[in-house]
């Protein structure tokens, strides 16, 4: 009796499929809600068993050099340039965002164990930001990772964001009520 291919060739390319790694998201999470302005040398009191760490922000600032005309061509009767025009170089530069000094939760000493720290490197090495071996420890690195992962969510720092661990998959995030 012959066993028919069909139900077998089916698992096999849903198997297939399974192993595409899924595409990566089209806007990276946005932490800057999670970013409260420093207004003072002590973090915020609430929550009060929450870990705190501070930041500072540059000022970005655009500079621009153009080419702006100083006096025109002057032509001859006959249509002929006669005179060059003359160009001067103006450089201005402007403020795309001012600098911050901010305060962000960070997840405590006590939770960033052996454990968490290999947790964070593989989440880290997932998302193609970690190619170094796994040491577990919160090394050089791991931290150019953090940053790597933070900066374009809004956060420029190598200190791993409460907000940022919850959006890898480390802390469970609080349930609304």
């Amino acid at each position: 009796m012959q066993t028919p291919q069909f139900p077998y060739a089916l698992a096999l390319c849903l198997a297939i499929a399974a192993c595409d790694p899924a595409p990566p998201p089209s806007a990276a999470a946005d932490l800057s809600a999670a970013l409260l302005p420093r207004t003072g040398p002590n973090p915020p009191a609430t929550p009060a068993d929450a870990c705190w760490a501070d930041a500072v922000t540059p000022a970005v600032i655009e500079t621009v050099t153009e080419q702006v005309l100083a006096t025109p061509e002057r032509r001859g009767p006959d249509g002929r340039v006669t005179v060059p025009a003359t160009f001067r170089t103006v450089t201005r530069q402007s403020i795309l965002s001012d600098r911050r000094e901010i305060w962000f939760q960070t997840p405590c000493p006590a939770a960033m164990d052996v454990d968490f720290i290999a947790t964070l490197q593989r989440a880290l090495k997932a998302r193609g930001l970690y190619p170094e071996p796994l040491t577990a420890t919160l090394d050089g690195p791991t931290r150019q990772a953090i940053r790597a992962w933070q900066r374009p969510r809004g956060l420029n720092s190598d200190v791993l964001a409460l907000a940022s661990a919850r959006a890898l998959g480390l802390i469970a995030a609080p349930r609304p009520e």
